[in-house]
């Protein structure tokens, strides 16, 4: 197991950031990292980086303890940081340069090289970090974090300030990063999650609320079933409550509901509904849970 992170806690004066969470992330996955601002997942990660010292728990990485004297366990991590702190008056080689000094990497123009690539930075890597856009010195900061070719990666709001074209070729790299590596990301990006991750791990107020794949954690969130469907007619709120099974309904539009009930033959309720009604269903589909529901419903009904 790359990452292991056991009853991990940390405390701010009167603020529990952290409060004794688990998790482990396996070789070759990537693990979305997911929750609201202040729900602790910049402090995690900057534990299981060793740049933070936690209160109490334990972080493994390839079995080796992480703490903030090991310098060795910090050569096995490639880390960017959510404010991605840069040499400013450093031109991009200038920088890779300089990291690659500290890593003590063999042959680093040779490396550079390849990860100036592999980051699409060819086309600035002549020039001062300060004139780069947002998205460039995304790039710069990615590429540094995998200069010394780290076996594990931990991603903090990574693919910021990136335009739709760049985003495409960031999350085909990180694809690619994962087949060999561990790696673990944070991300306010929904579509990211979908996109890039194996599993998630969704953290609320210091707490972990979720652990598993998208399908497993809709699962096991409750029996509720959601439709949308379309009638020819509106239907007043009370009116909508005699659906068998029915929990609550959403207004989509025009005619058009989002109905949430609790039995897995909702649709066949909201048909015998329609005919006891004498209405007529234009359009019917039943909902999927996306991460945005799943993230959603996790982070507002936990405590």
């Amino acid at each position: 197991m790359s990452i292991l992170v056991s009853h991990l806690s940390k405390q701010f004066g009167l603020q529990k950031a952290v409060n004794d969470i688990s998790f482990q992330v396996g070789k070759g996955e990537i693990l979305g990292f997911l929750g609201p601002n202040g729900a602790g997942k910049t402090t995690t990660m900057r534990m299981i980086t060793g740049y933070l010292a936690p209160d109490t728990g334990e972080i493994r990485i390839n079995d080796i303890p992480v703490s903030e004297e090991n310098q060795a366990i910090k050569a096995l991590i490639g880390y960017l940081p959510e404010n991605n702190p840069l040499y400013l008056d450093m031109y991009v080689k200038e920088y890779l340069r300089y990291v690659a000094r500290i890593y003590k990497i063999d042959q680093p123009w040779k490396r550079i090289s390849e990860v100036i690539g592999m980051t699409g930075l060819s086309t600035e890597s002549h020039k001062l970090i300060r004139s780069l856009s947002k998205g460039y010195r995304q790039r710069v900061g990615l590429a540094q974090a995998i200069l010394h070719d780290p076996e594990v990666l931990i991603l903090d709001e990574a693919t910021s300030g990136l335009d739709p074209n760049q985003l495409i070729e960031i999350r085909q790299l990180i694809r690619d990063l994962g087949k060999e590596k561990t790696i673990l990301l944070s991300t306010h990006i929904m579509q990211e999650v979908q996109a890039l991750c194996d599993r998630v791990v969704i953290i609320n107020k210091g707490i972990i609320v979720g652990d598993g794949n998208i399908q497993l954690l809709s699962q096991n969130l409750s029996n509720a079933y959601r439709v949308e469907v379309t009638f020819s007619r509106p239907v007043v709120d009370i009116t909508l409550r005699e659906i068998r099974g029915y929990i609550k309904h959403d207004d989509a539009g025009v005619n058009r509901y989002i109905i949430t009930g609790d039995e897995s033959t909702l649709n066949e309720a909201i048909f015998d509904f329609a005919i006891s009604k004498n209405l007529k269903i234009l359009e019917m589909s039943t909902l999927r849970e996306s991460v945005e529901n799943i993230f959603q419903q996790l982070t507002t009904r936990a405590s």
